[in-house]
């Protein structure tokens, strides 16, 4: 007898390779059995959730360094109840009264280029427990006097982002932010949901972390908050009776981010990162062959022990659009989803993290299917080439003329996020 219901089916059926990376729109990462494992045993038991999480803090305290930790619903959650926390205390009357508790202290301070869109706008997170946001310098830069200047009297709380989506460059360092911030009283507050390293940010004297359970460390959706003692336990007040409470996260959730914690601190990384990156050098052996391609190998931009591979589209061989290929990539069987962050920078990347065992023959063996179209769309020659690589020609008078269809700032997506939402279920039927 066939016990299988019909949605096991329909996953089998919708399975794809990812190597876009640690993506929540994709599922995040894959669960190993040892997790799921802790997960099934939790499933058919009860047990006291607040026990559990006291469990969670004390894990949490042992891997992070920090003096107390819970688990959240996701990141996200974790931030809002983590700023929750540092406006509220430990009054549970503010705690319930969120978003509009009546307090003169609801500034958060952040740096406008850490003001970014994951899917979900950080400054959103702050609208929602009735704070206000309030960038400090420019996008490319800012200064120390910036941040001095924007802390005041109502300034409860200052949020630290670290992503790929933030400015990489010209804004304050971490240290100066926290030793500003500290200066002043105000507790800084740290979204390193896709950071491996579980130590550093405690360490350098953030107040609050907050991390993602189900990205590097494989486990369910989940988010993993560590920090000082007084702070979390007011983000646990309102996880369960303030604004969090409609965040909760379930026994099946704490139990396997409790699991994929222990599992990270017993894993032998480097053997991990080893066989990443035999994955990626194979790969990138295969690409090669492809006439057209570009590829170079990329670190991770926040620090994780990630090397990804840039793919770009030689000019001079071919003139499909980087967009044609991921769609060539995207449509074929199986469904192959790269990185496509930087499309308008003129690249997209390639993230061996949540490659399974053959997935990458199969991902070399699409690229190749898709070869015959990548030199079928050959560019048309003219005397500007011999000058290199560049995004615009010269006009009838001889004068520099931009070609709005290659600058990155005339970019146009093919896929509007909204469009695809508002055509959902339909749009995602096969």
């Amino acid at each position: 007898m066939n016990n299988k219901l019909p949605i096991q089916n329909w996953i089998n059926q919708n399975k794809l390779i990812n190597v876009s990376g640690t993506m929540t729109s994709l599922g995040a990462s894959l669960v190993p059995k040892e997790i799921a494992l802790a997960i099934e045993d939790s499933l058919d038991v009860f047990i006291d959730i607040n026990a559990l999480q006291a469990e969670a803090s004390r894990v949490i305290a042992e891997l992070t360094g920090a003096e107390a930790g819970c688990i959240s619903a996701c990141t996200a959650s974790g931030i809002c109840i983590g700023l929750a926390a540092s406006i509220s205390g430990a009054d549970f009357l503010a705690a319930e009264s969120m978003p509009t508790v009546k307090s003169p202290m609801n500034e958060v301070v952040l740096l406008k280029g850490h003001n970014v869109s994951y899917g979900g706008r950080v400054d959103q997170h702050i609208h929602m427990v009735g704070a206000k946001p309030v960038e400090i310098g420019s996008v490319n830069l800012v200064e120390p006097y910036q941040l001095r200047n924007a802390i005041t009297n109502y300034t409860v709380a200052a949020l630290w982002v670290v992503s790929h989506h933030t400015v990489q460059s010209g804004l304050l360092d971490f240290d100066t932010f926290v030793s500003i911030c500290h200066s002043n009283d105000v507790p800084v507050i740290v979204d390193a949901a896709s950071e491996y390293d579980l130590r550093i940010f405690i360490e350098r004297e953030a107040d609050v972390v907050i991390y993602s359970g189900h990205k590097f460390l494989s486990g369910p959706t989940s988010g993993i908050i560590a920090g000082k003692l007084s702070l979390i336990r007011s983000a646990y007040y309102h996880q369960t009776c303030g604004i969090g409470r409609s965040m909760k996260v379930g026994k099946e959730c704490i139990v396997g981010a409790i699991a994929a914690l222990q599992r990270w601190q017993m894993m032998d990384h480097k053997k991990l990162h080893k066989l990443e990156y035999q994955r990626l050098k194979y790969i990138q052996s295969g690409l090669n062959e492809i006439k057209g391609l570009l590829i170079q190998e990329n670190p991770d931009p926040t620090g994780n022990p990630i090397t990804r591979l840039k793919i770009s589209i030689d000019p001079k061989i071919s003139s499909m659009s980087l967009e044609k290929l991921i769609e060539l990539l995207k449509k074929g069987n199986p469904s192959v989803i790269v990185r496509d962050h930087f499309v308008d920078n003129g690249f997209f990347e390639i993230d061996p993290c949540n490659l399974n065992e053959g997935d990458a023959e199969i991902v070399v063996s699409r690229f190749k299917e898709a070869q015959d179209a990548l030199l079928k769309d050959t560019p048309v020659q003219s005397e500007e080439d011999e000058l290199g690589p560049r995004y615009s020609c010269y006009n009838q008078d001889g004068l520099p003329s931009v070609d709005p269809k290659t600058v990155p700032w005339m970019f146009k997506r093919n896929k509007d996020r909204e469009d695809a939402l508002k055509n959902w279920p339909a749009s995602f039927q096969h």
